[in-house]
């Protein structure tokens, strides 16, 4: 996958203010990678064995992350999303989340999120919470304990369903379950997840299968439709559009007119590409501008520079980076063009 390191031009060192992309686009939301392990092997992300992982030592360590965190902020990012593979197998994960939610943006108190699969949620949640954690998604395809064994190939659906209960008794809102919708594997069991959700107090999120996984061996034909998940869903509860999407991945739905919603996430079918605010650090130092981007800009070189001269230009490198990953920003993502070319990298190694 290509890297970019420093920029030549357009000179990102003489701006200043927020990260407006060549499209209009200001972004606002950096989604932080802390590790491409997980403690689960989905079949559609990666294979069950064989995996190779990043190398301890091109982890970005805590300083590091901060760091990075710090001048985003500055540059008008007010949420961190902390993703993985799986976040909660980082051993600092609490003081991770410490670090970042002192931060302030020109907006005032930066807000900190996560997405897991909920395996040691329970066990981390109170910590989190006292660290500053704002939100909290979690992953669950299936609620069937067969299905999940075979899907995720670890038998721990015990373990993630107490995480979402510890998460509901939470004060943490909106609480959010993730769900990818597979032709075949977990179609049938939509107004199931929809109403467990419900059980919850949280919010289910649909989400169209995308072209990530490592074997790269997605097939559009297997992919279950946003219109085909609104139709299984149509027949059990009444669906009425909320407005107000704004730069939100989600598109939402009230049930029945009342206050539990549904959520889906078309990145396929319906690409929201034109609202987008997201960036992407990888576990690794790559910034992406896009989830499908085939380009990574290095911040590594900047962060790890030699010398006491380096040490003072290290954040304003930083800044350039963020400006130059962000000018190269496409109109959209081009899954549905032709010439479409999938990331190399997996998504546990890119970041959710």
């Amino acid at each position: 996958m290509p890297r970019l390191g420093a920029p030549e031009s357009p000179d990102f060192s003489l701006q200043t203010g927020p990260l407006r992309d060549t499209h209009g686009r200001v972004h606002r939301d950096l989604r932080v990678s802390l590790t491409d392990r997980c403690s689960l092997r989905c079949t559609y992300c990666m294979p069950e064995q064989g995996n190779e992982w990043l190398a301890r030592q091109s982890i970005l360590d805590l300083d590091e992350i901060e760091r990075v965190a710090r001048v985003a902020a500055a540059a008008g990012v007010t949420t961190f999303r902390l993703t993985g593979g799986e976040p909660l197998l980082r051993k600092d994960i609490v003081e991770v989340v410490r670090r970042l939610a002192l931060i302030e943006s020109p907006e005032g108190p930066v807000q900190i999120a996560m997405t897991t699969n909920g395996i040691r949620l329970g066990e981390y949640l109170p910590d989190l919470i006292a660290a500053g954690l704002s939100r909290v998604n979690i992953s669950i395809d299936t609620i069937r304990r067969e299905r999940f064994h075979e899907l995720t190939r670890r038998d721990r659906l015990d373990d993630v369903l107490e995480g979402i209960a510890a998460a509901a008794a939470s004060d943490l809102r909106p609480l959010k379950l993730n769900a990818v919708a597979m032709r075949g594997v977990n179609d049938d069991e939509l107004v199931d997840l929809v109403a467990f959700a419900i059980s919850q107090n949280a919010q289910l999120r649909f989400i169209e299968q995308m072209p990530l996984d490592a074997g790269h061996t997605w097939d559009r034909t297997q992919m279950v439709t946003r219109d085909e998940i609104l139709s299984a869903l149509s027949e059990r509860w009444q669906l009425t559009p909320v407005p107000g999407r704004g730069g939100a991945p989600a598109e939402r739905w009230t049930l029945d007119g009342g206050h539990h919603t549904v959520g889906v996430i078309a990145s396929v079918t319906a690409p929201f590409c034109g609202d987008c605010d997201r960036l992407r650090l990888t576990a690794d130092g790559q910034l992406r501008n896009c989830l499908f981007s085939t380009t990574e800009y290095d911040l590594m070189p900047v962060l790890r520079a030699d010398g006491a001269d380096a040490e003072n230009d290290i954040d304003a490198g930083i800044d350039r980076m963020l400006r130059s990953c962000v000018h190269g920003k496409l109109p959209g993502h081009a899954i549905n063009d032709p010439g479409f070319l999938q990331p190399a990298r997996g998504m546990n190694a890119i970041g959710g």
